[in-house]
């Protein structure tokens, strides 16, 4: 597994106007490529009237999916600089569409290579990205009385809370740098009198303590 890839903060939308033509970016977390085609139509089905809704996706923390389309733009200059601002960015699991309305000045291929690719790059600008990091998954099982109050310093603590499941005990499941498991093991002996119990698991990817969405991927 990568340490960590980028993707974006939410789904959202930025318009540009470049010559009068108006190209409006909306951009989206897709974890399947079975949602980032849902999205394209949705986008597509919104701005029919559009002279051209072009797209591009990346799926996977490796890229392992990468597709574009043009839309009827010439070929090479929508769908292609729009992955490419996206790969350059290394961001993944986001799909873009970028929504072209036509505004009476021809722009050439060297100009909606531009356009397009910078229709994308300035909406990851202005929606805000996130880090995600490789984690290890853990299980912290604690008693009733003192699940809350752990809960609540994992939560405020910035820690990745994946699920609390509560039955005889609360089982509050955790992601982790995994430089940082043995400290947190500590932690909870410390925050629980040694009552608490904490089980390894797999690996997945989560925001970690104290990251933020920021301006640039």
């Amino acid at each position: 597994m990568r340490e960590q890839y980028v993707t974006v903060a939410g789904e959202g939308v930025h318009e540009t106007e470049v010559n009068r033509s108006r190209f409006i970016c909306a951009l989206a977390p897709a974890a399947t490529e079975e949602e980032a085609r849902a999205f394209v139509a949705r986008v597509r089905e919104r701005h029919a009237d559009a002279t051209h809704n072009c797209w591009a996706y990346v799926i996977g923390a490796d890229a392992g999916v990468q597709k574009a389309s043009d839309d009827g733009e010439p070929g090479g200059t929508a769908g292609v600089p729009m992955l490419q601002m996206l790969l350059r960015r290394e961001v993944r699991y986001t799909v873009a569409v970028v929504t072209r309305y036509f505004g009476g000045v021809k722009l050439g291929a060297g100009g909606l290579i531009r356009a397009y690719g910078g229709a994308v790059g300035e909406a990851l600008d202005t929606l805000g990205t996130v880090t995600r990091r490789r984690m290890r998954l853990v299980t912290v099982t604690v008693d009733h009385q003192r699940a809350g109050r752990v809960e609540n310093e994992l939560r405020t603590g910035g820690r990745d809370v994946r699920g609390v499941h509560y039955g005889a005990e609360v089982a509050i499941e955790v992601g982790l740098p995994e430089a940082e498991v043995a400290a947190f093991r500590s932690w909870l002996a410390d925050a629980t009198a040694g009552t608490a119990r904490l089980e390894l698991g797999g690996e997945a990817y989560g925001a970690g303590r104290g990251t933020r969405p920021n301006t640039r991927g």
